[in-house]
């Protein structure tokens, strides 16, 4: 591991000619901003670089720049924050030697060459720092994005198997505005029939009242155990309650909470580095897990730290990839970015959304984290469910760990468009993706699957999982 002397940390200055015009920028954050393609959150906060010719000299700057400059310059000074000190404390020098000489353009060269395959990515993982995955990411084509990330594999589990090649896993999520039973019960058998829920069974609850969600969390146990399911089950709730509930001796498979890449940011969330320390030893201390003991699940999103004002001049796709060191300290069965949900401020259309996609995913992989997506736009944003059609194929071929899923694509709770259960079996045959294996064997086992692997049609109520709604319902 790293050892560190604040007292050593400069600043410098980076510069750039462009069509006989000198560009400066005056330290790595400002540097990084510069360089991001365009979105509105940088716009908002005055981070974005003037015009493209600036962002193009940016560009060729931050190609010069020595990945071990980013240990030596920290955008967010160390003595203030906690996340800073997470990525400076625990950074592996070893697995960061084999590129330790290269800028961030050799870097990327580097990455999209037949030298860097799984093996070699997989050792490098801890030796590359957020900054580092969020500045190589800047130099890259969507394209690049893909074939890079595509070459990573993070397997994780619990009772199912996440991340394996040729594997596609979803968080079925049957979310109601008011946590009623009958209407969980009818999203929840929708999804099982068409062959979701192998990364998690995921509300997010109506109330963050302990009440209301151990209920769910004992509905959804009972039908797990019921019908002996291999998955996991997940109530959003926050980190605390999770606690208290663990304490009490709830059903809590995974432990969920939001994160993000500075500590006054999750601070706004209400949650500490030592909290997520202590959820995750009770987490563990439970043993539910059959295959594995991945036990937490966390969620991001570009923009998160700019709503909160507390970026600190750092811009939103930087600051999302420092998260991903947050994740990355407690193991995680999954990890996704919520890409399009916080909404038109930060990502304005279609188009920015899915390039935030592709940042996101390829920076959570490069740090070794299992990446999934919520493939979504809100409702004032400039997109489409064609836009979500796009995402979710180009992430498939990214090789996306998981993917969010919802009753028709509308969460009716949240008021977001999402992906559907029928767009994730679109996605794994075209992509010729199955369901994680002890899933699949389920499915199998319980009369879903056809003769080609497919989800079998299920008429009328012959199925015993038709039996869910009526159960629940009562």
């Amino acid at each position: 591991m790293s050892t560190h002397t604040p007292s050593s940390y400069t600043s410098s200055s980076y510069t750039a000619t462009l069509g006989g015009h000198s560009y400066r920028f005056d330290g790595l954050a400002p540097l990084l901003a510069a360089a991001s393609p365009e979105r509105s959150g940088d716009r908002l906060a005055g981070l974005a670089a003037e015009s493209a010719q600036a962002r193009v000299a940016a560009r060729w700057a931050l190609a010069e720049v020595p990945l071990a400059r980013f240990l030596a310059e920290p955008v967010i000074p160390y003595e203030t924050d906690d996340v800073t000190r997470l990525i400076v404390d625990t950074h592996d020098a070893a697995a960061f030697a084999p590129v330790s000489g290269l800028t961030v353009g050799e870097f990327r060269e580097w990455l999209l060459s037949d030298a860097a395959d799984a093996t070699a990515l997989a050792a490098l993982a801890p030796g590359i720092t957020p900054e580092m995955a969020a500045a190589v990411s800047k130099l890259m084509g969507n394209a690049d994005l893909v074939a890079v990330a595509r070459k990573v594999r993070v397997v994780t589990a619990f009772r199912s198997t996440i991340g394996l090649p040729g594997r596609l896993a979803t968080r079925l999520q049957p979310n109601h505005p008011t946590d009623d039973p009958a209407g969980v019960a009818a999203a929840l058998l929708d999804g099982l029939l068409l062959g979701s829920g192998d990364a998690v069974i995921g509300i997010n609850p109506a109330t963050d009242s302990p009440k209301a969600v151990r209920d769910l969390l004992e509905l959804l146990d009972g039908v797990i155990q019921r019908y002996a399911i291999p998955t996991q089950s997940c109530v959003l709730s926050h980190v605390t309650t999770s606690i208290d509930l663990m304490e009490r001796g709830a059903p809590v498979d995974l432990v969920f909470q939001s994160i993000a890449g500075t500590q006054a940011a999750n601070a706004s969330f209400g949650v500490t580095l030592a909290l997520l320390d202590e959820a995750h030893e009770a987490a563990r201390g439970l043993g539910r897990g059959t295959v594995g003991q991945n036990a937490l699940y966390f969620e991001t999103g570009q923009g998160s730290a700019l709503s909160a004002d507390a970026h600190h001049g750092v811009d939103q796709q930087t600051v999302e990839a420092r998260a991903y060191a947050v994740a990355r300290r407690y193991d995680p069965l999954l990890v996704n970015t919520v890409v399009g949900f916080i909404g038109p401020e930060y990502l304005y259309d279609g188009r920015q959304i899915l390039r935030a996609a592709l940042e996101d995913h390829f920076c959570g992989k490069l740090l070794g984290l299992p990446m999934g997506l919520d493939i979504c736009y809100t409702n004032h944003a400039d997109a489409d469910d064609d836009d979500i059609a796009t995402m979710l194929t180009v992430l498939g071929v990214a090789g996306a760990s998981f993917v969010i899923c919802t009753p028709g694509g509308d969460d009716i709770m949240l008021n977001y468009q999402s992906a559907s259960y029928h767009d994730a079996l679109y996605l794994r045959q075209v992509l010729g993706l199955r369901p994680a294996p002890e899933f699949e064997a389920w499915l199998d086992g319980i009369g879903l699957l056809d003769e080609q692997g497919g989800i079998r049609d299920v008429t009328g109520t012959g199925h015993p999982l038709t039996a869910i709604g009526k159960e629940l319902a009562a």
